[in-house]
């Protein structure tokens, strides 16, 4: 059954108009027909079976028959610290993360960062990569969309309220099991394609993030938060 996110208020024995999103996606590339079921969800918790109704060339409406309130969200909170990067490689990030559960994204720059985002372009990204978000979530099943935030400093990120396991990526450091004593609330810093620079590592761990290296191998800054994520929902 099609899984789509709609962002109107759901409720159950009513009946909803499709988004222009939607509409498109399920009556015009997927031709639904009358009675045809899909799931819905709007991020609020939980999912809707629905009923296609009505349906015009232009506009289409759904009986909304059930409610779920299944999330298939991870048992531990995972806030995913990336420093931002160019073309495909921040949008294959983004998109397995949230397939692995990640909560919250804060995009990041740094030193060795590839991209820097400029006044009108900053949104239309952002929406994009909340956009890869959302698509994640209606394929994977999850039904709470975990927020894109605006890009920051690496410094301010590292003055914030941050959960009390935290880890920073470091390759080429001393391989030490901590992962033995990690709380379900964890901070995961990803350096950029260049890494984060030896300051960068002290910095962060001055405020309490702990190096883990990984392996002998040096992961691409897309392959990691993949990696790393899987190895906390595995524990």
């Amino acid at each position: 059954m099609p899984r789509f996110f709609i962002d109107a208020d759901l409720n159950v024995d009513t009946t909803v108009e499709m988004t222009e999103t939607v509409f498109h996606h399920w009556v015009k590339v997927l031709r639904a027909q009358i009675g045809d079921q899909a799931t819905f969800f709007n991020g609020q918790g939980g999912e809707y079976d629905v009923t296609l109704v009505e349906a015009t060339k232009k506009v289409a409406s759904v009986q909304i028959n059930s409610f779920n309130p299944q999330n298939r969200t991870a048992k531990h909170k995972t806030l995913l610290g990336q420093v931002m990067s160019k073309g495909d490689r921040m949008d294959y990030a983004i998109q397995k993360a949230v397939e692995l559960g990640v909560s919250e994204i804060q995009l990041l720059t740094s030193e060795r960062c590839e991209m820097r985002l400029k006044y009108d372009r900053d949104q239309k990204k952002l929406e994009h990569w909340q956009g890869i978000a959302i698509a994640a979530c209606e394929q994977c099943g999850m039904n709470i969309v975990p927020k894109i935030l605006a890009p920051i400093s690496l410094e301010a990120w590292l003055q914030t309220n941050l959960p009390t396991t935290k880890l920073v990526l470091a390759p080429n450091k001393e391989e030490v099991n901590i992962l033995e004593n990690i709380s379900l609330d964890v901070a995961l810093l990803i350096g950029p394609e260049g890494g984060l620079s030896e300051n960068e590592i002290l910095s962060a761990n001055t405020v309490g993030f702990q190096n883990w290296c990984i392996g002998e191998r040096i992961l691409r800054t897309e392959t990691a938060p993949i990696v790393a994520l899987s190895i906390i929902n595995f524990l």
